[in-house]
C-alpha cells in the first residue's frame, strides 16, 4: 500500500466513526439534534396522578411546560407518615408534618414549579372568616379553597385496618408571581389538588373521601366562614 492509498484509509476510517458516532447522539449533519426535551410527561410525573386530560391540561398551565423534572417527591414516605398518623390517638401536643408527595418544575430551567404536600389534620372548620373573601372554594373533600398561588383540600379517610377515620389535608403550592384575579389559575390549582388526593386515598384504601371527580366546581365558602364575617 502506497502512502497515498494509507492517506485514505485513514480519512474514510475517520469519517464513518463521525457518522457512527452522530447517529448515537441524535445529531444530524448541521450538529442540530433531533431529540425532543427530555424529562417526564404529566402521564408520568408523580406515580401518574395528572394522567386526565383536564388534570394534564392543568398541571401544564400552571408549571408552563410539558416537560417535568421531579424535585424532591417522596409520595412512599407520605403515605407510611398518614399511616401512622391514623394508628393511633394524637397526644395534645402532637402536630402532624407535611410530607412533599409530589414536587415539579419545568426542565427547560424556568422558575415556575409546583408542590403538593400531604399531612393529617385535626377538626375544622379549615377557612377561616379572615380569608372567606380572597379565596375560591369548591365542592370536594370536607373543605377545598384557593388563592392565586396556594390551595388547600381536606377529606376524610375511613380506614378499615387501622379501624379509624383520618382527616387528609393536601396543600398545593404554585407560581408566586400569578395575579390574585386570576380565577382561572386557581380552578387548575384546585384540579391538580383534588386528583393527587384522589391518589392519595386510593394508595391508602379510604372509604367516604367525598372527592370530586375531573374539575371541581366552585361554591360559596362554607357557613362557618360566611357567619362570621
Amino acid at each position: 500500500m502506497n502512502i497515498r492509498d494509507a492517506r485514505g484509509v485513514r480519512i474514510g476510517a475517520a469519517v464513518a466513526v463521525a457518522a457512527l458516532l452522530a447517529g448515537c447522539s441524535g445529531g444530524t449533519a448541521d450538529g442540530e439534534g433531533t431529540k425532543g426535551p427530555e424529562g417526564l410527561t404529566a402521564a408520568e410525573a408523580c406515580g401518574g396522578f395528572a394522567s386526565a386530560a383536564p388534570v394534564t391540561a392543568a398541571l401544564e398551565a400552571v408549571v408552563g411546560t410539558e416537560h417535568f423534572e421531579d424535585d424532591l417527591s417522596k409520595p412512599d414516605k407520605a403515605i407510611e407518615r398518614l399511616r401512622d398518623d391514623a394508628a393511633a390517638p394524637w397526644a395534645d401536643s402532637y402536630r402532624p408534618q407535611p410530607v412533599r408527595y409530589c414536587g415539579l418544575r419545568a426542565v427547560e430551567g424556568g422558575r415556575k414549579d409546583l408542590r403538593i404536600e400531604v399531612s393529617a389534620a385535626g377538626k375544622g372548620p379549615y377557612l377561616g372568616p379572615a380569608l372567606a373573601k380572597s379565596v375560591t372554594s369548591y365542592a370536594t373533600g370536607l373543605e377545598a379553597f384557593t388563592s392565586s398561588g396556594l390551595g388547600r383540600l381536606y377529606f376524610t379517610c375511613r380506614l378499615d385496618a387501622p379501624a379509624r377515620s383520618l382527616v387528609v389535608e393536601a396543600v398545593v403550592r404554585g407560581p408566586a408571581d400569578v395575579p390574585q384575579t386570576d380565577l382561572q389559575h386557581r380552578a387548575r390549582l384546585i384540579t391538580v389538588a383534588n386528583a393527587a388526593a384522589r391518589q392519595v386515598s386510593a394508595k391508602l384504601g379510604c372509604e367516604g373521601d367525598g372527592l370530586a371527580t375531573g374539575v371541581p366546581k366552585t361554591v360559596p365558602a362554607p357557613a362557618s366562614a360566611q357567619s362570621a364575617q
